[in-house]
């Protein structure tokens, strides 16, 4: 299959030969590929594609997949009700 066609982030339409290259371009941590794709910053958080980014680091550049991703849990963020941003109570 064509790597251009291989939607690595779905959140960020990321492909698999956007990220190879920039590997083969030297950015060779989650952390640089996130900061210039957008990749793994989309409502997904990089659940999907933070560990197929890992394993493309690893597979390129030989290191261990332990020391390229490791995630880190984030809780989820919840809506408020405008009545509790401007204090007021409810009243029965």
């Amino acid at each position: 299959m064509n790597e251009e066609k291989i939607i690595v982030c779905r959140c960020e339409d990321i492909t698999l030969k956007e990220i190879r290259d920039l590997i083969n371009d030297g950015y060779t941590t989650l952390e640089e590929i996130k900061r210039i794709t957008r990749a793994v910053m989309g409502p997904c958080q990089g659940k999907t594609c933070g560990p197929i980014i890992a394993r493309e680091i690893s597979k390129i550049t030989g290191k261990p997949i332990e020391e390229i991703y490791k995630p880190s849990i984030r809780p989820p963020f919840g809506g408020l009700f405008f009545k509790e941003i401007v204090g007021e109570k409810d009243e029965k």
